[in-house]
């Protein structure tokens, strides 16, 4: 008997509360599929507009996050009206999730402390999807910015995962413009000016290249000679270019300034050593014997 009062129980239910419990979840389905619609055209207008690319980023880096924002935010919102449903009171259960939350506050604070730095770091934009940054020892590309962590992807194509609690200071290398400087270094005996001169046309030339133009933004700055070095004078000079295409203008600068220094017969200097064979106590300098090897005919001359 009381089986059969259990199931016609049941079948009311289905009968008044089921539809009710079906009308939650399928509205709740479409709430969160139209604000995914609306983030994704809102992030994709940015993205495709002819808007800086600062903005890009930030888009990119506020999708994921948007997304698990709505879902979490849409599942908690249905289940507490199904639990309402079924007649349990849902104050109370609130209540009992907010204790526990904070009982797995103080549990976890590793956690906390990571989801903290994390939404600082999303709030004060300091890091965006597509930067290359430094921190916590390792870098690379960011290709996801979240609460609890920031994945980076390096140069040799290495993933490294990084708390947020553990970063202490961020060094964003494409944090809206990028530089790239260069220390460049000629021999003792060249005319300083017309080296200067041949670095000027060298970026000018690159400048008018289509396939460069873009990406540099300011004519090259010398900022004169630097330092005598051992063996060569160094020449400081740096060039502002967009977000992460330093590498790539100063790999190409680098490549024609090679070749107008040869035609030129500038002369790009390697280390020279002056041997020093001492004296004896006469005050007579020590000989020196050397050895040329002909690898051709395997000859041994002494000189």
């Amino acid at each position: 008997m009381e089986l059969q009062n259990i199931i016609e129980g049941i079948k009311n239910w289905l009968v008044t509360g089921g539809p009710r419990v079906l009308l939650i979840i399928i509205l709740g389905y479409i709430v969160y599929r139209l604000l995914r619609l609306i983030t994704h055209r809102s992030i994709k207008f940015v993205k495709d507009s002819k808007r800086e690319e600062e903005m890009k980023k930030r888009a990119d880096t506020l999708n994921s996050l948007t997304k698990t924002i709505i879902g979490v935010s849409i599942i908690i919102i249905v289940i507490t009206m199904i639990l309402g449903e079924f007649g349990l009171k849902i104050g109370p259960i609130l209540a009992a999730a907010g204790v526990i939350g904070i009982a797995i506050g103080f549990g976890s604070q590793r956690l906390v402390e990571d989801m903290i730095s994390g939404f600082f770091i999303l709030l004060e934009n300091q890091v965006r999807v597509g930067d290359v940054i430094e921190t916590a020892g390792k870098n690379g590309v960011v290709e996801k910015v979240g609460l609890r962590i920031i994945i980076l992807r390096d140069f040799s194509g290495n993933v490294h995962f990084i708390r947020n609690g553990k970063i202490d200071i961020i060094t964003n290398m494409t944090k809206e413009y990028s530089r790239y400087v260069f220390d460049i270094g000629v021999a003792y005996k060249e005319d300083i000016d017309e080296v200067f001169q041949l670095i000027k046309e060298v970026d000018e030339d690159l400048r008018g290249d289509p396939e460069f133009a873009d990406d540099i933004l300011e004519p090259i700055e010398i900022l004169g000679l630097d330092k005598f070095a051992d063996s060569a004078l160094i020449v400081k000079a740096r060039t502002k270019t967009k977000p992460i295409k330093q590498w790539r203008v100063a790999r190409e600068f680098n490549k024609r300034l090679k070749k107008t220094f040869d035609s030129h017969r500038i002369e790009i200097p390697f280390p020279h050593i002056t041997m020093y064979m001492g004296q004896d106590k006469k005050g007579k300098f020590t000989t020196l014997n050397l050895t040329h090897i002909n690898d051709s005919k395997n000859d041994i001359d002494s000189i």
